[in-house]
């Protein structure tokens, strides 16, 4: 453990460097070079990892027209320009198409293709995160982190210089604490090179969730552990470790290391304080984990065999080559501290205030005269108009209630079924009982946003950031812009996504 005087030389190096152009003259991987273990991989989609990174952070494209865009910081080591993105993306929609690596080895990572489990999207290709999905700020910029819906990935099959079989390696990764959920699995680090299941000990990467299928921490969750194939570890014991807590900071900073007999897991606050160590010690004991076999792939939001169940938020993680030590790391927290990440609004537009009751109109020419509405669970869109019965307005009406799964955005309770609330299921949307569920109340969450037409409200899902209300054969659905399903069809997607907002009809 490090001493107080040390402590205190890491946090004055981090803190005692932060500026408006680049964030702090050493950046994470400046450091992690400092201490013998040099980034081999390292990916950012808020700020440069290097003091001297001046290159693509990012890349976007835009569903209009499909060009692509590459995101920079502002400055050298300083926050990505949030600004040339929202240009770029202006009135339409944007995914994530490429995460950089900043080393220099080109370890950059690209939409996940099939393994074990194949994707949602074409050819068995998992997702693309939304480029805006995740919005925060780093002292005070807005930046945009990689939102992970089950079913988005990205992968690396064909890395440089991360480790293989039981070669020492270094990884830390900055998530939002609040988004995961219990499925296989929110990852990032290493992984198989053939997308499939290849034996215990094949992995080593950061896993964040409540997953408990196989280990667990203490507490109900959500923990940092590893993945190391075939099993989600906490300790040495392939079970419960009661020394790695349940983690509930907005953002958390996961750490996760190993070297020929050893590992750790570490984690702390990335907004305060200094790391904590869960667990320091011999590797599991169960067959295959000692010696490792790491393969040396990468991935992100995915299990090794494209596992797709589980959902996360990623800000900024490194792997480097070598066993950090604790005083290393330590000047990263501290580096990671002085970025000072924090929240932003996840809305836009025309406000939609909770405790009122709107209506919502279609803006696409020829449909109107429609409102969205229900007919029982159905969920479509009807004409509606002063000579309309009272039943049918009130089925028309909208309760707007706070956010069930995100206080942060909305949620939109029926005005004649009370207790019942408007939620996508399977993407089509239905009108369901709020059962009370994890589930049921981040799918029935939605985020205003400033119409893609310029006029009313676009109104994003929480869950899944790429989809958006849309009505489409005047039937509703969560849609994205371009996509597997009919409902995702590109023709008249921004009018169609795009809802005049009047007070209740009834």
């Amino acid at each position: 453990m490090l001493s107080q005087p040390s402590l205190t030389n890491a946090y004055a190096l981090a803190l005692g460097l932060v500026a408006t152009g680049s964030l702090v003259a050493a950046g994470p991987c400046d450091i992690y070079a400092s201490g013998n273990t040099p980034c081999v991989a390292a990916h950012g989609t808020t700020r440069a990892l290097y003091n001297a990174y001046n290159g693509p952070l990012y890349q976007v494209r835009r569903a209009s027209d499909g060009a692509t865009s590459d995101i920079r910081p502002l400055s050298a080591g300083g926050v990505a320009n949030a600004g040339s993105q929202d240009s770029f993306c202006a009135g339409t929609t944007c995914l994530i198409t490429i995460i950089y690596d900043q080393s220099g080895r080109n370890n950059h990572l690209t939409q996940a293709p099939p393994g074990g489990f194949r994707g949602p999207e074409a050819n068995g290709y998992d997702n693309l995160a939304s480029a805006t999905g995740a919005p925060v700020t780093l002292n005070g910029q807005r930046a945009y982190g990689v939102f992970v819906s089950p079913g988005t990935g990205y992968r690396n099959d064909q890395a440089s210089g991360t480790a293989r079989g039981d070669a020492a390696q270094g990884m830390y990764a900055v998530l939002d604490g609040t988004h995961f959920n219990g499925g296989c699995c929110f990852d990032y680090g290493n992984a198989e090179t053939s997308n499939q299941d290849t034996g215990n000990g094949h992995m080593e990467a950061i896993y964040y969730g409540t997953c408990t299928i196989w280990g667990t921490g203490a507490g109900n969750g959500p923990w940092i552990m590893s993945d190391l194939e075939n099993g989600l570890f906490s300790g040495q014991s392939p079970g419960r470790n009661t020394g790695d807590p349940s983690i509930n900071y907005r953002f958390v900073n996961t750490v996760v290391k190993g070297q020929p007999g050893q590992w750790a897991i570490r984690g702390g606050n990335a907004a305060s304080g200094s790391l904590s160590t869960y667990y320091s010690g011999a590797r599991p004991s169960a067959p295959g984990y000692n010696p490792m076999s790491k393969e040396g792939a990468i991935i992100l939001g995915i299990g090794g065999d494209n596992s797709i169940s589980a959902q996360g938020t990623f800000y900024e993680g490194v792997m480097t080559t070598g066993y950090p030590s604790d005083a290393t790391e330590a000047q990263v927290q501290a580096n990671v501290v002085a970025a000072r990440y924090g929240t932003t609004s996840l809305t836009s537009g025309p406000a939609m205030n909770v405790g009122s009751t709107v209506s919502l109109r279609a803006t696409t020419p020829g449909y109107n005269t429609r409102y969205l509405s229900h007919t029982g669970f159905t969920v479509d869109t009807q004409v509606v108009d002063s000579s309309s019965s009272t039943a049918l307005k009130q089925q028309a009406s909208w309760n707007i209630r706070t956010g069930l799964g995100s206080s942060d955005c909305v949620s939109f309770e029926s005005r004649d079924t009370p207790g019942s609330f408007l939620r996508h299921f399977n993407f089509q949307l239905v009108l369901n009982p709020n059962d009370g569920s994890q589930q049921f109340g981040e799918d029935a969450t939605f985020c205003p946003q400033a119409g893609l037409t310029g006029q009313g409200n676009t109104l994003r899902s929480w869950s899944y950031p790429t989809r958006y209300f849309r009505h489409y054969n005047n039937a509703g659905y969560a849609a994205s812009n371009g996509g597997v399903h009919s409902f995702d069809a590109t023709g008249s997607f921004n009018d169609d996504a795009s809802w005049a907002v009047s007070n209740a009809l009834a």
